[in-house]
């Protein structure tokens, strides 16, 4: 009888995420917006919230919202445009630091990244001694806060730093880690969007706890290839690595609609909304690419995609925008209607030093 694989390595994790990053960064620079509800990007009549301050989420105010619709619930909220350059500064600043640590990071944005620190340089004694001198370090050098959970995996580690926010932290050893899970609503789980988060739903499915009761044959039959990925969560599993400079695949963003849209001037209006908020994605990582894909989700669940490639990489949102809606035109019109838009750049060449996956709005 062959000897049974052995088990992964015991893994130290820390997921650092800043606290309303490019908010914060802009209230740090002008002490005329600090304690205000403060949005970046966006305008007050048009275009997206790219970024909310902790004084404009106490409203409702959030990433990705249309600015009227942050307006309406936060009638004094205050827009400033967005300065990527200086975000990009402070992010390789504080990547500095974490390097100071640890030469494992894996970055998944300009203010959060993946932390190997099972190896303690500095002789520090706990991983959470080793985030907590991160944290303060950060706050030092770059007058900033940031959150910060501890694990022995990624998946429990992005859960946690999201636990005690903002300034926070939160550890969860080995012998938690399964009951951490299990008390969590299941929308809480990365990559568990808005449509999955209502398809488990209606299988009764709510919290952790939930998932880790149904078997993998019956999530597979609910959820295809994801099924492996839900039951190993569930059980607060997770053996991936820290994954250093590993290329980035495509960057972009994606809206599931309240009720199926079948107008066309209604479509490119969402395809519009989904079009910015996707390049301010875009242009928070200095990526550049050469292929746009369409994603549609039809009224019935049937979901396809459609892309175009060019030989040089798209110049600018208008260019982005421009081939999505010829994507969109070919597949009007639609009898039963749309319930989810997405628009991806990927091709990406150099310049693109994060990996973003698509995100739900």
């Amino acid at each position: 009888m062959p000897a049974p694989d052995p088990a992964p390595p015991q893994r130290k994790i820390i997921h650092v995420d800043m606290d309303a990053f490019y908010a914060s960064v802009e209230q740090r620079d002008d002490p005329a917006l600090r304690g205000r509800p403060v949005a970046v990007g966006g305008s007050r009549a048009r275009g997206v919230v790219a970024a909310a301050s902790y004084e404009a989420r106490a409203f409702g105010v959030r990433s990705a919202m249309p600015s009227v619709t942050a307006l309406r619930r936060c009638p004094d909220l205050v827009f400033v445009p967005p300065r990527f350059d200086v975000y990009r500064a402070i992010s390789q600043q504080i990547r500095a630091i974490f390097a100071d640590y640890t030469p494992l990071i894996e970055p998944l944005s300009l203010d959060e990244a993946y932390l190997d620190v099972s190896e303690d340089r500095h002789g520090l004694g706990s991983a959470r001694a080793i985030a907590e001198a991160i944290r303060v370090r950060i706050r030092t050098e770059t007058g900033l806060t940031a959150s910060a959970g501890v694990s022995y995996n990624k998946f429990i580690a992005k859960l946690a730093s999201d636990q005690n926010k903002p300034d926070g932290i939160c550890v969860i050893p080995p012998a938690r880690g399964a009951a951490f899970v299990a008390s969590l609503p299941v929308k809480r789980f990365h990559g568990v969007g808005p449509v999955t988060a209502k398809k488990m739903e209606t299988l009764g499915i709510a919290t952790g706890a939930d998932l880790r009761e149904r078997s993998l044959p019956f999530l597979a039959r609910h959820f295809g290839s994801y099924a492996g990925y839900l039951h190993a969560a569930a059980r607060g599993e997770d053996h991936r690595p820290v994954r250093v400079d590993r290329p980035a695949k495509s960057i972009g963003a994606e809206r599931t609609f309240e009720t199926n849209l079948a107008d066309p001037a209604a479509l490119d209006a969402a395809l519009v909304r989904v079009a910015e908020a996707a390049w301010t994605r875009i242009e928070r990582t200095d990526a550049q690419g050469r292929t746009v894909t369409l994603k549609v989700r039809y009224a019935d669940f049937r979901t396809i995609t459609r892309a175009r490639s060019l030989v040089a990489a798209i110049a600018d949102q208008a260019a982005f925008l421009a081939i999505g809606r010829e994507l969109l035109a070919a597949q009007l019109p639609v009898a039963d209607g749309v319930r989810l838009l997405g628009l991806t750049l990927s091709g990406l060449v150099e310049g693109a030093d994060d990996d973003q996956p698509t995100l739900p709005l």
